[in-house]
């Protein structure tokens, strides 16, 4: 299993979760070493696919700064343009990020993300929709398509929402001079949302890289009182987990990485509990039977995003 770090719980203090997380976000100071460390230790665990974006508060500027240990060519670093951190790590704050596809912000981002070489492989429009127009900005696509050729970057996007099988679709169809400009595509996938399931074989057929986020819903897949309609799955992953003697989110990434092969999925862990539970998942593989019955859980996507945009950042 191939599994890649995401560094949104380690760039910033609040989080779209239903499970607090373990780190002291008291100052900024505290949190900056945390965060460094779980790197660290991603690095000694053998990960190395790292996940970023200036969204996520300081992500970009800890990687920049933990790399500056390294000197390991085997290290790939995707980050993203198109999201603003603006809460300031208030844990109070009403906006926490805001969203600006335009080829004002894709300029004023590169200028961070581009201090990444030589690990930098993968450049993404940060939760690209149809709604921004992203996806039809001839001048956002051209300079894409530059940055992919001057540096022979893989250029992706990241989805969220309920129409995420569209956005891809239509991201599949862009030329620029001809070619398709899109090489990767990063998608909310787990046991509630399997969309990318419609899509994936034809991902595969044209050679694109599927990279999975939110393999654990956001916490939704752990037991949780405030979500009845969730105790059927609950006892089932309860079932797995004991009998696989790993925790429930082992159970999540390992069904993703097996319904949609040769992905990489992304551990969202804050912390090196969790990293090292997340990767468990490498400890066995669920039979055909497991895969099905875990499939049966599917739930329509318009359901997922409206409970989702519900839960609280924590």
């Amino acid at each position: 299993m191939t599994l890649g770090l995401g560094t949104a719980a380690l760039g910033r203090p609040q989080y779209i979760n239903i499970r607090q997380k373990h780190a002291n976000n008291s100052d900024i100071e505290t949190f900056r070493k945390h965060s460094f460390s779980v790197l660290e230790n991603a690095y000694n665990l053998g990960i190395r696919y790292f996940d970023t974006a200036p969204g996520y508060g300081l992500a970009e500027d800890l990687l920049l700064e933990w790399l500056k240990t390294k000197n390991d060519a085997s290290i790939e670093i995707a980050t993203k343009w198109g999201y603003t951190y603006v809460a300031n790590f208030n844990a109070n704050a009403k906006v926490h990020e805001i969203k600006e596809h335009s080829l004002e912000k894709l300029n004023e981002q590169w200028k961070v993300s581009k201090l990444f070489f030589p690990y930098l492989k993968v450049y993404q429009i940060h939760s690209a929709t149809l709604q921004t127009g992203v996806l039809k900005n001839e001048a956002v696509l051209q300079q894409l398509a530059f940055l992919k050729k001057e540096h022979n970057l893989k250029i992706g996007l990241t989805t969220t929402g309920t129409n995420q099988v569209e956005v891809i679709k239509e991201a599949l169809n862009v030329l620029v001079d001809g070619e398709q400009i899109f090489d990767v595509f990063q998608v909310t996938y787990n046991f509630l949302d399997q969309s990318l399931s419609d899509i994936s074989n034809e991902l595969v057929r044209q050679n694109k890289s599927i990279i999975i986020k939110e393999a654990v819903a956001n916490g939704r897949i752990f037991k949780n009182i405030k979500y009845p309609h969730y105790k059927a799955l609950y006892t089932v992953l309860e079932t797995l987990s004991d009998k696989y003697k790993v925790g429930v989110d082992a159970i999540s990434l390992k069904y993703c990485e097996q319904t949609i092969p040769e992905s990489i999925v992304l551990s969202g862990a804050s912390n090196t509990e969790q990293l090292n539970e997340n990767l468990k998942a490498n400890s066995f593989s669920l039979s055909k039977n497991e895969i099905e019955l875990l499939s049966t859980f599917k739930t329509a996507p318009e359901l997922y995003w409206t409970e989702r945009k519900n839960l609280q950042w924590n």
